[in-house]
This record gives structure tokens, sequence and C-alpha cells, in this order.
């Protein structure tokens, strides 16, 4: 079962796509499979994935400021509740906006094709404000 890891480094909160990267992968780890799965993983808790529209960027700006609305910093007054303030004020909401998505995807493959519709792209969803590299796994099943 090939598998890799591939790295992102992200420059604040925001979606980053790599739907290439992973085509590329199934493409060079594809040889045999007719029909499979790719999981795609994402090592860390303040970091999520996305399958997301990826033809007009008006949705990754929407996303954003969404997510910010809806779990503002904890310097937010509305945000005094939060305990866990010690890695800075975007920390918890960052944590609490992984928790809301999802940090593994799984994504058909056909004939080293991943199955995604026309406008879908996949995305790491970066949560914090401060730059990160993020380790995400690629795994292709038969």
């Amino acid at each position: 079962m090939p598998q890799t890891v591939i790295t992102l480094s992200t420059h604040g909160q925001g979606l980053y796509e790599f739907t290439e990267q992973a085509a590329d992968f199934v493409r060079a780890a594809s040889s045999g499979v007719g029909e499979g799965l790719l999981t795609v993983f994402v090592r860390h808790t303040s970091c999520s994935l996305l399958i997301q529209e990826n033809a007009d960027p008006d949705v990754k700006t929407d996303l954003n400021a969404f997510f910010r609305r809806l779990v503002p910093p904890s310097s937010d007054p509305s945000m005094r509740w939060i305990v866990h303030t010690t890695e800075g004020p975007d920390d918890m909401p960052a944590h609490i906006k992984a928790a809301l998505t999802q940090v593994s995807i799984g994504i058909p493959v056909t004939r080293g094709r991943m199955v995604l519709g026309t406008w879908q792209g996949i995305y790491l969803f970066e949560h914090r404000d401060r730059p990160h590299r993020r380790d995400i796994v690629l795994h292709l099943s038969a």
C-alpha cells in the first residue's frame, strides 16, 4: 500500500490547495490499482482538511471570514470563557475550528485518478495566525 508525506508551509490562516500534489502521488502510486481509496490525513490539531471549490477565490475568502466570525480569537470579549491561552489568542480557537471540520478525508480513485468533481480541490485549512509547516499523510489502498 503506497504512502507518502507531503509538507505544506503556511503563512497564517487560510486555505492552501494541494490537489496537484495528491494527484501526482495517485498517478505514481496507482500502478495496477483499478479502483481504490486515497486517504488524506493531517498530523496536527490546529488545522484541518477540506474538499472545496477551487474555481473562484472568493470562496476561500468567505470561508475564512465565516470561521473567524464563528470562532473569534480568545482575546475577543465573547471568548473570555477560554482557559487554554498559553500558546496565544489564536490557539484554542484553532483547536475548535479543527474540531468542527475534519482531519481525514477519503477520496475514491478510479483508473489512476482521484474521482473529484469538476470544481473540487483538496485544501489544508490553516487555523493559526503564524506560519507553520504542516505534514499531510497520503495513503492509497486498493
